[in-house]
């Protein structure tokens, strides 16, 4: 009787554990969005603002300056000039919202506006997405040139690769797809 109790207990144990791992998993997931999104907004309105003031010569860097102090002093850490040109540039490099994965968090975007590229850039974030890469990995692939040694390959399944990613995102640039 004492080990069919204690069955029982491990069962709900074992449920409420994968429901805790879940929601938490489910959690991080939303801050994550929520974070990019955050960012690629204050990326939005640093560049509409400065467009607004694009007579003033040296605007836009006196506006990220005194941005930073401003909300670092607020906020804390993660608003150094060097984060606001990040957020800049991440919604030059993705002006539509939609195109964005919710599957990558700011640091692979990050790593992704690092690439010039178009085409190479969108073949590593496709492959992040696909392949579930870490951070870490990501900047391996890219380190260790991937892209290239896959366009360069003798092996035309993986020019095909390659070519099919690139035009599957071309395509999708033009048409907004859930994030």
């Amino acid at each position: 009787m004492n080990d069919l109790v204690n069955n029982l207990h491990a069962d709900v144990y074992a449920n409420i554990k994968t429901l805790m791992e879940n929601a938490r998993t489910d959690v991080a997931k939303q801050v994550n969005n929520i974070l990019v999104k955050t960012y690629w907004e204050i990326g939005r309105i640093i560049v509409e603002d400065e467009q607004g003031h694009s007579d003033r010569a040296g605007y836009g860097k006196s506006l990220i300056t005194d941005l930073s102090k401003k909300l670092t002093k607020e906020y804390g850490k993660g608003f150094s000039k060097s984060n606001l040109f990040y957020m800049r540039s991440f919604y030059l490099t993705y002006p539509i919202f939609q195109t964005l994965s919710g599957k990558l968090s700011w640091s692979h975007y990050l790593e992704l506006l690092s690439i010039e590229d178009k085409s190479k850039r969108s073949f590593y974030e496709k492959e992040t997405v696909n392949a579930n890469w870490s951070v870490r990995e990501l900047k391996r692939q890219i380190n260790t040139s991937l892209f290239e040694r896959l366009l360069l390959s003798s092996g035309d399944a993986n020019k095909e690769k390659v070519l099919d990613l690139i035009l599957l995102n071309k395509l999708l640039d033009g048409a907004p797809h859930p994030c």
